[in-house]
């Protein structure tokens, strides 16, 4: 590997399959399509289906050859988590890569289906109940890997054991940092099960810096950082989404990547940059708020994983 890990360390990629959820633009784009470009055959898990499709094509017209198909899935909905994860289990009888980069953020508060907070729902509610629904899939692949996108945001994250929720006190920023750390929170505790379960299957995390994307554009400060006209002044706080997705794909492919491992850009406060492994706060290292998030998350998916663990 080159010291500045670009697209064109990705190996060779035939014969895989690879699940990305939130592909439809963005970073989530952009990562599904340099797997449709080096031959795995790419499920863009989306909401919006409509959304999937133009997307579909879109990857199809710089890669014709590509295998792309489409997934309806809305994290925010566990009936629609599980109806994914079923089609998911009867089209496919391995998969080798699931990369958990959907990610929302809500300005005002608002309340899902199953009655989560629509942020923690989204972030990782959703995705512990696909990762675990379709684990079986990943456990058949030798070598597979989960890679769940997080945020240097999680740096500023608390969680909120006593109202993970915020049925008081919300504010947008602080639902999204506590999301965000419990990404991490996650893919270490499940790290910690799969090794535990002596399966080659690993968990790693990864984080795009700053994107010059729509993510958050309801918010008038991004709005502004993220307008074309000032991106020769903000070239040092915002990367373009190729560039951003760039520490999800080598959490992803690199051969060197260990479980537990986390990817983000290695510039300025990681913001920008090439990726390469970097660390998060001590607060995710928390065993115990590992297991007490997976615990709370077991409880209300009403989704387990079908891992043998000792017992700590």
């Amino acid at each position: 590997m080159t010291s500045r890990w670009t697209e064109q360390a990705v190996p060779d990629q035939s014969g895989r399959t690879v699940v990305v959820t939130g592909a439809s633009s963005g970073v989530g784009y952009e990562t599904a399509r340099v797997f449709a470009r080096h031959h795995a055959e790419v499920v863009l898990a989306c909401r919006d289906l409509r959304k999937a499709d133009r997307t579909r094509e879109r990857i199809l017209a710089e890669t014709p050859a590509a295998a792309v198909r489409t997934l309806e899935l809305d994290l925010a909905s566990q009936a629609s988590v599980r109806r994914a994860a079923d089609r998911l289990r009867q089209d496919r009888s391995r998969v080798d890569l699931l990369i958990n980069n959907a990610g929302a953020m809500f300005r005002h508060r608002s309340v899902t289906e199953d009655g989560f907070e629509r942020t923690l729902a989204t972030n990782h509610l959703g995705a512990f109940a696909f990762t675990g629904l379709i684990l079986d899939r990943l456990l058949d692949a030798p070598g597979s890997r989960v890679v769940t996108v997080s945020s240097v945001g999680h740096k500023r994250g608390r969680m909120n054991f006593d109202d993970p929720h915020f049925t008081t006190g919300y504010r947008f920023n602080h639902v999204y940092f506590q999301s965000k750390l419990a990404n991490l929170l996650f893919t270490y505790e499940l790290q910690r099960r799969l090794a535990a379960a002596g399966t080659s299957t690993i968990a790693v995390a990864a984080h795009p810096g700053n994107a010059r994307t729509a993510f958050g554009s309801d918010q008038p400060l991004i709005r502004v950082a993220t307008d074309p006209r000032w991106r020769l002044f903000t070239s040092w706080l915002l990367q373009d989404p190729a560039t951003a997705a760039l520490p999800s794909v080598r959490a992803a492919v690199d051969p060197a990547v260990t479980g537990g491992q986390y990817y983000g850009p290695d510039g300025r406060n990681e913001w920008t940059g090439h990726p390469v492994q970097v660390e998060s706060i001590p607060a995710s290292h928390d065993a115990d708020a590992q297991r007490r998030l997976w615990e709370l998350s077991e409880r209300l998916t009403g989704v387990e994983y079908p891992l043998t663990v000792p017992a700590p």
